[in-house]
């Protein structure tokens, strides 16, 4: 696979395959922009070498074509302050606008092309739609690793009319991360699940099973393990049909000597939302009416010391309902245990997700050893899929 730093761009119009989709308010301000930042360095490097970058990306989920709340323009402002130069704005991703913008590209400069997925060819991996984007530059950079677990057309399928295929920074990082904590982990490694479902974590928690010394389970993902063992829940989320698996999972920690952690106490609530009435609860005695919407202080304790005593932490998922301020302690604490463990010369793989969102909007970003920006990327590579994106780069 080349690698940006393998790649000299002088002269070259590089179409740039970035994952720019970012959370925006009502008044269409990005609200978190670590994936500009992350793929910042592969555009720079571009420009430095004498190039010029075209730059793709989807934003949302568009229905129905064209729409104005997913239009990239609203990133324009933020990139050319980002990248030191004007940020030039096709409307349309592939029509004349574009191709003429892409044509009069002189070296140092950006071109932004509108959101992709106006067209549902982009997501249906439509070789002609492909071919159209393959012709605005002459070589292609994949640095979406967020994206990179679709076969979609900007992301896999373009890849084919290039004869210069490059891995931006971004993709090189996640991938090398990804490896230091699959392939070579300090002890102890130390995995912390949570989330909603267990349905969502079943093949990374088999797969992390062979690998980790510890797992902590948290999150809503906690509940169906807990029922399982006959513990009382009450309201809280539970995937019934999955009760049966967390049972062989927890055989599985067993047989393979892992220490498999789960919340000893909760935080419930008699309601979903922040002013609901709560207390704090034996983990295994969730009364009738009232939800688990957090681990309680006795489990932040226990978890917390396992994680800042380990020299490899993999976190993906939060221990609760962290967007609730009173329900945010859990979720606070092991982002806290995990800044510890990394200031303790341990290594820390923040996994995407609300994991990323956490640890970003507590200030801890930089505290860690690295913040992925694709959560479904990183969990389907550490499962052992082959991600398409990445396939289309090594061919």
């Amino acid at each position: 696979m080349n690698t940006l730093d393998q790649f000299n761009f002088e002269g070259k119009k590089a179409l740039v395959r970035v994952d720019f989709n970012v959370p925006l308010n009502a008044e269409f301000e990005i609200t978190d922009d670590t994936r500009i930042k992350a793929a910042t360095p592969t555009i720079k490097k571009i420009l430095a070498d004498g190039g010029s970058a075209i730059l793709m990306s989807h934003l949302g989920r568009p229905k129905d074509g064209p729409d104005e709340k997913f239009s990239l323009k609203h990133l324009v402002a933020t990139l050319s302050e980002r990248f030191g130069t004007e940020v030039k704005f096709a409307e349309d991703c592939i029509g004349q606008d574009a191709i003429d913008l892409a044509a009069g590209l002189g070296a140092g400069e950006v071109l932004l092309l509108n959101n992709l997925r106006f067209y549902k060819e982009e997501t249906k991996g439509d070789e002609a739609f492909a071919e159209k984007l393959s012709k605005l530059g002459d070589v292609y950079v994949n640095d979406a690793f967020g994206t990179a677990h679709r076969a979609h057309a900007s992301t896999t399928i373009v890849a084919k009319f290039f004869a210069d295929k490059v891995c931006g920074y971004v993709m090189q990082a996640e991938l090398d991360n990804a490896e230091k904590v699959l392939n070579n982990p300090k002890r102890p490694f130390t995995a912390i699940m949570g989330g909603a479902k267990v349905s969502d974590k079943i093949l990374i928690i088999g797969k992390l099973l062979d690998k980790v010394d510890n797992l902590i389970i948290g999150g809503g993902m906690s509940y169906t393990f807990t029922k399982a063992k006959g513990g009382q829940i009450g309201n809280s989320l539970c995937e019934d049909d999955k009760m049966e698996l967390t049972k062989e999972l927890e055989a599985k920690a067993k047989e393979k000597g892992v220490n498999l952690y789960l919340p000893v106490d909760n935080k419930i609530a008699d309601d979903f939302n922040n002013e609901a009435n709560s207390q704090v609860v034996d983990g295994d005695k969730i009364p009738d009416g009232w939800m688990g919407l957090d681990i309680g202080s006795e489990t932040v304790k226990i978890f917390s010391e396992v994680v800042a005593n380990s020299k490899t932490v993999l976190w993906n998922g939060p221990m609760g309902v962290f967007e609730f301020p009173n329900f945010a302690n859990g979720t606070e604490s092991i982002a806290k245990a995990v800044v510890t463990a990394t200031e303790n010369n341990g290594f820390s793989l923040i996994g995407g997700g609300d994991s990323a969102s956490a640890i970003n909007n507590l200030g801890f970003g930089d505290k860690v050893s690295y913040v992925s920006t694709g959560g479904g990327a990183l969990l389907e590579y550490m499962e052992g899929k082959v991600l398409p994106g990445v396939a289309a780069l090594e061919d």
